[in-house]
């Protein structure tokens, strides 16, 4: 079991840090950090704090790693903050892997929260014995154009700042992945958003439960084989949650990827599987094919799959805590979470 950290208040301090990509230091976009942190001060009542190095800017957090591990020791270390945001994130974090001091994380146990590339983050956090969250970053849905997305500011507020139980996830009734530049001007243009379709059963019947376990599918790729790879006890009667990022990754390599969790036993010990709405919904149909064609190679045909769930690289988000107790309910398509991400 991951032990949980302590409910956010009004009023706490919480830091931002740039564990992967350093663009929030980067002088063209410290507007966008800076609206970032707006609104957790304005909308969640909370005291910001920047770590020493997070906005050094890209050039020097991707020349120094160390510096970016710092951050995070530095973070988890100061009694004072009570919760960690991940700026944004990347492609190169696996690199904090030899300057991560898991005790430090595992005798202060408090919220972090990203998606994407801090999924390494995440399995630092998982290592040290802590549930993390996997959710909205700084530069993306907090500095969302206008204002954040109700949808996600509810998760943040259920998640975060509540100990009850968090429940079922409706699907967003809109989503957006469109790329407007993060440029001033466009800070007073909303993103055109799309109707949602809802959450669509692949396969599966009945209702299961298990442990939510997983992340962004590139990142995973850079742990398998590390010590961060997560034991195999973690895997029993899990609900796996995986999703893609920006770059669109080709079906085949869904294929690839899957074959391996396949041939580590891991699709085999899990309850069920949910998976997050491809960015612009490019391959939504040729993801779906590859990974059926992957459960039928294993036998897996009656693994339940919930597919096109609002987390992961599209807007707006939800959040899923690590090795929280969750269900798959494959009658009425729902995704619940059934316990409390905080306590």
């Amino acid at each position: 079991m991951l032990t949980k950290p302590t409910t956010l208040q009004r009023g706490d301090t919480v830091a931002t840090v740039s564990p992967s990509w350093g663009g929030a230091g980067e002088p063209e976009l410290k507007w966008r950090y800076k609206q970032g942190v707006k609104r957790l001060e304005e909308v969640f009542g909370l005291t910001v704090v920047p770590m020493p190095n997070s906005l050094k800017g890209a050039d020097y957090l991707y020349q120094n790693p160390k510096a970016r591990a710092e951050d995070l020791m530095t973070a988890f270390r100061d009694p004072s903050i009570k919760a960690i945001f991940a700026n944004i994130g990347g492609e190169d974090s696996i690199r904090l892997l030899p300057y991560v001091d898991f005790t430090v994380i595992q005798n202060n146990p408090k919220i972090f929260i990203g998606y994407s590339d801090v999924t390494i983050s995440h399995l630092f956090c998982h290592k040290a014995g802590i549930s993390s969250f996997y959710g909205p970053a700084i530069l993306t849905d907090f500095a969302e154009n206008v204002e954040m997305n109700p949808y996600t500011v509810e998760m943040v507020n259920r998640t975060l700042f509540s100990n009850e139980i968090i429940g079922e996830i409706e699907p967003a009734e809109s989503w957006t992945s469109e790329r407007l530049e993060w440029i001033e001007p466009n800070k007073h243009i909303r993103r055109t958003m799309n109707q949602n379709t809802g959450y669509e059963l692949l396969q599966g019947s009945g209702t299961v439960k298990g442990r939510l376990i997983g992340g962004c599918m590139e990142v995973l790729e850079f742990a398998k084989g590390t010590e961060l790879w997560p034991d195999t006890e973690y895997w029993n009667d899990s609900i796996l949650f995986f999703e893609t990022s920006e770059e669109k990754p080709a079906p085949n390599l869904i294929r690839y990827w899957l074959r391996n969790y396949a041939a580590q036993g891991i699709l085999q010990k899990a309850n069920g599987i949910i998976l997050g709405k491809p960015q612009d919904e490019k391959y939504y149909k040729e993801y779906k094919v590859e990974i059926l064609k992957v459960m039928k190679e294993y036998q897996l045909e009656q693994l339940p799959i919930l597919y096109n769930l609002n987390f992961g690289h599209t807007e707006p988000k939800f959040i899923l805590p690590y090795g929280a107790m969750a269900e798959i309910d494959c009658e009425h398509k729902t995704f619940s979470i059934l316990e409390n991400g905080v306590v």
